[in-house]
């Protein structure tokens, strides 16, 4: 598909991606979705190593630099810096807590939530070109005075997504500036910009999440997830 083509291009190409197997991130995460589950700086410069193959990320820092976090798809763990386990979910799932508890007030559901948002940042578009993900391109969008070119994805259950399908809009470089999908019972859009290039691939290097309305329109505030990514390794 001549989108995704161009997308993959424009982040370092997939000669480049398969290449790969590592990332390292220095990085930090917040938002009123954190701070309203009150966890306003667990997720405050920390580094975040992971697999460009298969969903695993290791959040080293978080808790205010006490403890380690990380995520795999069959199972969430709470460690000392040191490694010891403190606290292990296995077979984690998406069925966040539906009994008045905010999704993330646990620290294992927060450890797995930015675990799977990370690891989707950071292997998109690369993700996208799967056999077993389907994408159909969609009419423009104009995002004020822009026009941006839309992908529509179908995730497998494969992998662990917050969405299985999403919306991804790319600018006149072929650079994600933004992806639609639910959220916690939500509509969402995920803004990204100040892209940057690590070592041939190109990442960007902001992302905000806002609540999306019917019309595709957004809600400026609160922002639900803001991302700084200040330093990024790839192997």
């Amino acid at each position: 598909m001549a989108l995704l083509d161009d997308a993959i291009d424009a982040c370092g190409g997939m000669a480049r991606w398969n290449g790969l197997s590592r990332f390292t991130l220095h990085l930090s995460v917040g938002g009123s979705l954190f701070s309203d589950a009150g966890h306003a700086r667990e997720f405050k410069d920390v580094t975040a190593e992971g697999s460009t193959r298969t969903q695993s990320v290791r959040f080293t820092g978080i808790t205010g630099g006490e403890q380690c976090g990380a995520f795999q798809a069959d199972a969430i763990t709470i460690e000392s810096l040191d490694g010891e386990v403190l606290r292990t979910w296995r077979s984690p799932s998406l069925a966040f807590p539906t009994n008045g508890t905010h999704a993330l007030a646990d620290e294992l559901h927060l450890v797995f939530f930015c675990g799977v948002q990370i690891w989707n940042y950071l292997t998109t578009p690369f993700l996208l070109a799967r056999p077993d993900v389907v994408v159909e391109e969609l009419p423009p969008w104009q995002e004020n005075s822009e026009t941006w070119r839309c992908l529509r994805a179908q995730l497998p259950s494969s992998l662990i997504n917050l969405a299985s399908e999403q919306v991804f809009y790319f600018d006149e470089n072929a650079l994600q500036r933004r992806t639609d999908h639910d959220l916690l019972g939500a509509h969402v859009a995920h803004y990204s910009w100040a892209h940057e290039n690590f070592g041939g691939i190109v990442v960007p290097t902001l992302r905000r999440t806002l609540t999306r309305q019917p019309d595709a329109a957004v809600i400026a505030k609160p922002v639900l997830i803001d991302v700084e990514i200040f330093d990024a390794v790839f192997e």
